[in-house]
């Protein structure tokens, strides 16, 4: 995470939005998806207890058996399915029968033997023979006269105690169990199991979501292992991704909040005979104060490449060509390049800035302040220092330390809106609201021209409820946006859109809003996510999952990219469901109905 991207970032709190209301939210969504086919992220809405199962107990004593008794915990593989035959007596050499003798007897005779040598194994699997419970298993499924699921879905059952598991023969025996009976749910848990293990985790997902809807969201681990698969999916699709992603700049918006987290600097003198290098360095750092950041990511790679004649010049080159690195979550490049610019000059105080950010990009805080202090000790008057300090201690929750931070950043430039935002919304975090709301309207005061405050006071009047003010709020922030140069910031346009939907529910104003702003912003992540979680609400699904897409594409870290695919094999998943089973669809949508009203929206 970057130390000064904004702390109260929209995609965050979209996200958040949808946490906090998922009844409303993705329920109301599933009411939606089955009148079309579509699909709502539910996982997280399911509840009940788990499916007991039931054993029943076989006074018949077990064949003897040379064999060892395997040892396993009494929670390994689910519980096996009776079918209650009619009592028959059981004959020593069922599982010796041939051909011959099976073909002589009649349906019912078959259909008694093949119930007792599954009676058998049961007997066998509960006393942990798993290798004998499967002959007993494979004996019935020959004999039967007419195929039932529950042989192949026991004999699964058995595989899956193997030591090792025969996984790939669990997916086998269940596969023929749901050929007979698609809605078999024991069978369709077995290999959802199976393929999980095997690490086919859009097939085992698959399986989850339609076991956790035929069984009416009512089981909590089916749930929990629909989340489960979920992360494991997102996760591994997520490395992929980034493995092979061309490096690139996010969007604009990210970009422009990133480098606007910074004080302006002047430009630097170049030497008395300047080299080529030197000149175009100079055009690069002209093009980053124009916002035309790819024109400048281009100019400050030639001026490397065609060699720098002073070290501070050098310094500012690897500093600025570390930041784009950074920008494009090329993390190990950006340290190497931030690290040889402090060598050039220790005294740069923005390169010690920008690698504490990358240090907690790694998860390393300690080296973290480790160059905050370096920072401080080459340039105490530094007030960059104190802000960004003030974002990490932000992001760790620690909002006193945070204000205490912001407010010397201000003190040591009043001129920096972002300090006085920051401190703003650090104080509210820290429920200290009175004087929050004080200090954003002196900062309303002190930054008239500003867009803003007037977004991020928006922001904290919606978290409170305060929807028409919020919107006013949202509305003079586009108005300063707009009279400002192109391209405008585009955040107030989607925040707009996400008031209008929690306050009104209005999805056409709020789709709108976003849609505006894409058509100036069309790289902007929160625009996207905003979009595909309102079109998830409507009749929309399909769009939904390729706005996911879109999203994913978009996301700049793996954190952000595994949100985005979670939302988007989660959606998938559940579109699949309503192909294999169109019939469900009216009792999924009356299922979704019953449950919000049981819960109430947002509860």
């Amino acid at each position: 995470m970057s130390s000064s991207a904004p702390a109260t970032g929209v995609v965050e709190r979209v996200q958040s939005f949808v946490s906090e209301n998922k009844r409303a939210v993705l329920i109301g969504a599933a009411v939606a998806a089955a009148a079309i086919g579509g699909a709502a992220y539910y996982a997280s809405t399911s509840r009940g207890d788990s499916d007991k199962g039931s054993r029943r107990k076989d006074k018949k004593k077990a064949s003897k058996s040379s064999k060892k008794r395997r040892s396993v915990n009494d929670t390994d593989g689910p519980l096996l399915e009776e079918i209650k035959p009619k009592d028959v007596e059981l004959v020593d050499d069922e599982v010796s029968l041939t051909s011959e003798a099976i073909t002589s007897m009649s349906g019912e005779e078959r259909s008694k033997v093949a119930a007792s040598l599954k009676t058998k194994g049961n007997t066998a699997y509960s006393q942990r023979q798993f290798s004998k419970a499967a002959l007993f298993y494979t004996k019935a499924i020959e004999i039967t006269p007419k195929p039932e699921p529950i042989y192949y879905s026991n004999r699964a059952a058995c595989y899956v105690n193997m030591q090792p598991p025969q996984h790939e023969l669990v997916v086998e025996d269940c596969n023929a169990a749901l050929n007979l009976d698609k809605r078999y749910v024991k069978a369709l848990n077995r290999r959802a199991a199976a393929l999980e293990a095997l690490g086919r985790f859009e097939d085992s997902l698959s399986d989850f979501t339609a076991s956790t809807i035929l069984e009416r969201f009512a089981n909590g681990s089916t749930a929990a292992a629909v989340e489960r698969v979920l992360k494991k999916l997102a996760t591994k699709k997520a490395e992929e991704i980034l493995k092979t992603r061309e490096l690139r700049l996010p969007s604009h918006t990210f970009v422009s909040a990133y480098f606007g987290a910074f004080r302006p600097r002047p430009l630097p003198t170049l030497p008395e005979n300047p080299s080529t290098g030197d000149k175009t360095l100079l055009l690069a750092l002209e093009a980053l104060g124009a916002q035309n950041y790819i024109h400048s990511v281009t100019l400050v790679n030639e001026a490397i490449e065609q060699g720098i004649s002073w070290d501070a010049g050098k310094a500012e080159a690897l500093n600025l060509r570390g930041t784009f690195k950074f920008l494009m979550s090329d993390v190990k490049g950006s340290k190497e390049d931030l690290l040889a610019s402090v060598d050039l000059v220790p005294g740069l105080t923005q390169s010690w800035v920008k690698l504490a950010s990358v240090h907690m990009e790694q998860g390393d805080p300690v080296k973290t302040f480790d160059c905050f202090e370096e920072a401080i000790k080459h340039n105490n008057k530094d007030p960059d220092i104190y802000y960004h300090r003030g974002q990490v201690l932000f992001i760790m929750n620690e909002f006193v330390r945070a204000a205490d931070d912001y407010t010397k950043s201000t003190e040591l430039d009043k001129d920096f809106v972002f300090s006085h935002i920051q401190l703003a919304v650090a104080q509210y975090k820290a429920d200290n609201i009175a004087n929050s709301m004080a200090t954003f309207r002196r900062t309303l005061r002190e930054f008239p021209k500003r867009s803003e405050p007037q977004n991020y006071y928006g922001e904290l009047l919606l978290d409170q409820g305060r929807f028409s003010d919020a919107v006013e709020k949202f509305e003079r922030a586009i108005e300063l946006e707009n009279a400002k140069p192109p391209p405008a910031n585009v955040l107030p346009m989607v925040n707009k859109g996400l008031a209008l939907y929690q306050w009104k529910q209005d999805i056409t104003a709020a789709e709108d809003c976003c849609q505006e702003a894409l058509r100036i912003d069309p790289e902007c992540e929160a625009a996207v996510a905003t979009l595909a979680q309102l079109s998830l609400q409507q009749n929309k699904i399909e769009a939904a999952v390729d706005l996911f897409k879109r999203q994913a594409d978009l996301a700049r870290s793996e954190p952000e990219l595994v949100n985005a695919l979670t939302y988007q094999y989660a959606s998938a998943a559940q579109i699949e469901f309503l192909h294999n089973f169109p019939d469900m669809a009216s009792q999924l949508s009356q299922i979704a109905q019953n449950m919000t009203a049981a819960g109430g929206p947002g509860q």
